[in-house]
């Protein structure tokens, strides 16, 4: 792969082996094409045209005639802005006049409305005819950058084919792509620059030759002096032997403190936290707002929940606020926590009519005749009927979805890069948010769990409400509270439940293994059985 510079910009050369690369195959696809749009662009820039005189040699006439020359030419700037600014100075200063005396004449001011509204579409004509002239460089800039685009990807993906361990991580790949980006445009301004490197080149051979004159008088010398040089050209390589392993060093601890500060969370701790619990405090109001269903819409024979659970990794969020935001404060991230959250649970509320029947007993009355008398008697009876009715239902469901899921919708493919970087390195603060164990596995050890009196304490006001529910049969309570309408295994309800009559945010789970302990390692609060 070979890079050809030019004035309109870098372009790239490719072998036919690098052609027939099946994992080249697309960016160089891409690459050209947007080659052949960018040169498309620049041929429609306008030429410069310039007067040619010429001079017949036999008669010696002048003939003068417009020729194109192979230049583009470049765009006017301020030299229209400068052109109209008097006029456009004198003309505010008559309206501002006018102005002042139209007040007192209906027929002035009208007049100048209409005044107004003929220079107003004046203007307009003009900048649209502007426009219209500067349409083609707009063009080629806009292809121009789209060519760059193209360009560095194709150069990234030939790195990554010659240098696989580049792609072992999401950092290594972000700080590849990143110097491959800097060393494209190095090369754009090398281009720009090659008509001034041209003029200094005649310089540069004078100076050669005098260079070389010099060269072959300190040649003898040093062969009238070879010990002395030998001695000198040792200490030397001593010294920079020296100065190289100390330099080595250097950038080896600023390399490793460049990795630490570019994986670290940007944004302070107790900013962070306070962050954290707006989002949780988000998450309980939804929560309240579930569990207020029945009070706020009231008047339905029946409520059918469908219900995802309620709940967030802090990590998750940390990592998606610092790569959108980098350093971010409680104030300035609450348009996107708002963000967030919209698009990570969506409530909708349906309402179902269904015809049922009931069966009603009602009476009714015969008679009959006696032949004999003709006496008439009248009985009563009772029968049955099935009654049409309507049944109203409310459906509640709730989804959700994990925020690593939503950062995949939401972010840029940089943010989701640097997202990716901070998720694996937890932004090196492991304990921020409480819990857990100090190499970010899940906390079984209750490392950096506090104890007191050499034991952990627990909350004794959950562990009396668990406890008065003993001697409930069924679990009726508790699978009604979370929303279902039928019995189910009901022991993740039940912790639920007890967490919900504390008024804590944890969120309701109905499976203990698939929801409920994910969450509490995720928290940092997940322990031995036998701790």
């Amino acid at each position: 792969m070979g890079v050809q510079i030019c004035r309109k910009g870098p372009r790239l050369r490719f072998t036919d082996e690098e052609r027939a690369d099946p994992a080249l195959e697309k960016p160089i696809r891409k690459a050209d094409k947007a080659t052949a749009k960018a040169d498309k662009a620049q041929a429609k820039i306008p030429k410069k045209k310039v007067r040619q005189k010429t001079v017949d040699p036999e008669i010696g006439k002048v003939t003068t005639k417009l020729v194109l020359e192979d230049k583009k030419k470049p765009p006017s700037k301020l030299s229209h802005a400068v052109r109209d600014a008097p006029a456009n100075a004198a003309l505010g200063k008559l309206h501002k006049e006018i102005q002042e005396a139209e007040q007192d004449n209906v027929g002035v001011e009208s007049a100048h409305k209409s005044e107004e509204a003929a220079e107003t579409g004046a203007r307009l004509v003009r900048e649209g005819y502007r426009s219209h002239k500067l349409k083609p460089y707009r063009k080629a800039a806009q292809a121009e950058k789209k060519l760059e685009k193209a360009n560095v990807n194709a150069l990234y993906q030939k790195s990554l084919q010659e240098n696989p361990q580049l792609a072992s991580n999401p950092f290594s790949r972000w700080q590849q792509k990143r110097t491959i980006k800097k060393q494209y445009a190095a090369a754009k301004r090398a281009g720009q620059s090659a008509g001034s490197a041209a003029k200094t080149a005649e310089a540069t051979g004078k100076a050669a030759k005098a260079a070389k004159e010099k060269a072959q008088q300190a040649g003898a010398f040093v062969m009238r002096h070879k010990r002395g040089f030998i001695l000198v050209g040792v200490i030397f390589l001593i010294v920079c032997l020296l100065l190289n392993t100390m330099s080595s060093c250097s950038m080896m601890a600023q390399s490793i403190g460049s990795v630490v500060s570019g994986t670290t969370y940007p944004s302070n701790d107790p900013e962070m936290v306070a962050v954290e619990a707006d989002y949780a405090a988000k998450e309980a109001a939804l929560q309240a707002e579930i569990d207020g269903i029945e009070s706020s819409h009231p008047g339905y024979d029946e409520y059918r929940y469908d219900l995802d659970m309620i709940g967030h990794d802090p990590h998750e969020l940390a990592a998606y606020l610092s790569a959108v935001l980098q350093g971010y404060t409680q104030a300035s991230a609450q348009a996107e926590l708002e963000r967030v959250f919209d698009a990570q649970y969506e409530l909708t509320l349906t309402e179902e009519v269904e015809t049922r029947y009931r069966t009603e007993t009602r009476t009714g009355t015969t008679t009959s005749t006696d032949p004999e008398t003709g006496e008439v008697t009248t009985e009563e009876y009772e029968y049955e009927v099935e009654v049409p009715y309507e049944y109203y239902i409310l459906n509640v469901k709730l989804t959700s979805k994990p925020i690593s899921s939503v950062a995949s919708e939401l972010l840029t493919p940089e943010q989701l890069e640097m997202y990716q970087v901070y998720r694996s390195t937890l932004g090196n603060k492991p304990l921020i948010f409480g819990g857990g164990s100090a190499d970010t596995s899940d906390s079984e050890s209750l490392t950096g769990v506090q104890f007191v009196n050499g034991t952990r304490p627990g909350n004794q006001a959950v562990v009396d409400i668990a406890k008065s529910q003993v001697g409930n049969v069924g679990g009726e309570p508790y699978w009604r509270w979370f929303g279902f309408t039928s019995r189910v295994e009901w022991c993740a309800c039940f912790v639920s439940w007890c967490y919900g009559q504390m008024g804590l945010s944890e969120p309701r789970f109905s499976a203990c293994q698939a929801q409920g302990i994910p969450w509490f390692q995720s928290h940092g609060q997940w322990g031995r059985p036998d701790y």
